[in-house]
């Protein structure tokens, strides 16, 4: 069995190619040309992600194909047209290749779509499901509930099967942007007003998602199934900071401040997104991940933070 990692140089796809060479998992890893990737892979360099691309060369003899490879989320999108552009990547690209795959014989395809499917925000104890009607708030979202839409539709008409996983924020060594920029605060003992805030929110360390997307490659159970990832543990965001900071081996400096003062102050400041990544709720419900599959998070919260930490 040969697995194909798209994105193989991305967060996720270098901790995955990591741990498929630990398993002796015959893979190939697809970047795009002059991209570095871990030594002992075998590399297919595929152009830009688009309805043209060709992976005629990445697919040959591949049984697998976990397709990671994205137009990320992006902060102050300068698009003129930011969808059509996220939809060239997300849904054309990755339509296209869900095609070429059916036409070499590719048995299964895993796509790490985004929690973004099912919307922005949950009311407190209300986590979002599987069974949850889509709710794409921005570009990203609704390209990428697109993009699972039209991977449904192939399957039902060529029997290739296909598995779709939702992470939410996905943290590890080597993670960038907000969590990064929060991570860096708090290592440097910086006071932050982040002490009364009780949202709850849900996330997924790196290596808990590699080790589901590793068994949604093979399990019988997974053919043709959506599912919810996290870590199981749930965090308001001053527990975050302060189990990032146990991690980093330093106190946490957080200053009670209400979460409408902060609120008002991210509104004045044009901010008001941050502030409800840090303040909001956002919940995701496991148990079909659990059920279905047996699987449960091998690594916990503490744990995946620590490994965060260090790097």
């Amino acid at each position: 069995m040969t697995v194909l990692v798209t994105g193989a140089n991305g967060l996720i796809g270098r901790a995955l190619c990591e741990r498929l060479q630990q398993k002796k998992q015959a893979f190939r890893a697809a970047v795009r040309p002059g991209v570095p990737v871990q030594p002992g892979c075998d590399v297919a360099e595929v152009g830009e992600l688009n309805q043209a691309t060709n992976w005629c060369r990445a697919l040959t003899g591949v049984d697998i194909v976990i397709h990671l490879a994205a137009r990320v989320h992006v902060m102050h999108d300068k698009s003129a047209d930011p969808l059509a552009v996220f939809r060239t990547v997300n849904v054309d690209g990755t339509l296209n290749l869900a095609r070429q795959a059916v036409d070499a014989g590719v048995k299964r395809f895993v796509f790490v779509s985004s929690i973004k499917v099912n919307g922005e925000a949950t009311k407190m104890g209300r986590p979002f499901t599987e069974a949850d009607a889509p709710n794409p708030q921005d570009a990203y979202g609704q390209s990428k509930c697109e993009a699972e839409q039209g991977l449904r539709q192939i399957a039902m008409d060529t029997g290739i099967e296909v598995v779709i996983i939702r992470p939410p924020l996905v943290y590890g060594p080597g993670v960038k942007a907000n969590f990064a920029a929060l991570m860096r605060a708090v290592q440097r003992g910086w006071p932050l007003p982040l002490g009364a805030v009780h949202n709850q929110r849900s996330l997924v360390a790196l290596d808990n998602l590699v080790d589901f997307i590793i068994t949604c490659m093979t399990h019988l159970q997974a053919a043709n199934q959506t599912f919810l990832v996290s870590d199981g543990q749930d965090l308001s965001t001053t527990e975050l900071v302060r189990g990032m900071a146990q991690a980093a081996g330093v106190s946490a400096r957080l200053l009670p401040v209400p979460v409408w003062v902060l609120q008002a102050g991210a509104k004045l400041l044009g901010k008001g997104d941050a502030v409800q990544r840090l303040c909001g709720n956002l919940q995701v419900d496991i148990s079909k991940a659990r059920d279905l599959l047996g699987w449960v998070p091998p690594v916990s919260v503490e744990e995946g933070l620590g490994r965060c930490v260090r790097g």
